[in-house]
């Protein structure tokens, strides 16, 4: 159980390093974008949201991926399982109980959601401080103006 544990924290670190470096792309894009252009206030923000939510789903699917790769190193899924679909649903909810990860293995599920429902918090959190930071910056736009 304890090596267990460890796997799923492991990986649930790499996934925390891949979205920080996705969180720092999208801050990136919103300084660039954002706070530097003047425009159709509708259309920057919606553009502006957009792009923020591709490119954390980019960083989910790609921590999606890690945790299939780490299914298949462990050998936690049952044979003949779609690990990309059984990484999906354990990282997005507790799975639907279609696919459950093999007996010495049955800590993973859970450990995987756990890390999905975090990162699925911070990428809300992201996308809440770019529409506000993208109004905030449009508001002192049209005040100077």
């Amino acid at each position: 159980m304890l090596f267990q544990l460890l796997v799923g924290l492991a990986v649930s670190a790499i996934n925390i390093v891949i979205h920080s470096l996705f969180t720092v792309a999208v801050i990136g894009l919103v300084r660039k974008v954002a706070l530097s252009a003047s425009g159709r206030f509708g259309l920057q923000l919606s553009g502006m949201m957009v792009a923020t939510a591709l490119i954390l789903m980019v960083a989910h699917t790609l921590e999606i991926v890690v945790w299939s790769l780490a299914y298949l190193a462990i050998g936690a899924a049952p044979a003949g399982s779609d690990l990309l679909y059984f990484a999906f649903v354990n990282y997005t909810t507790l799975g639907y109980g279609d696919v459950i990860p093999v007996k010495q293995w049955l800590l993973v599920g859970p450990m995987a959601a756990m890390n999905g429902i975090l990162m699925f918090g911070w990428s809300t959190a992201v996308l809440f401080e770019v529409l506000q930071k993208t109004i905030e910056r449009q508001a002192a736009l049209a005040k100077s103006r």
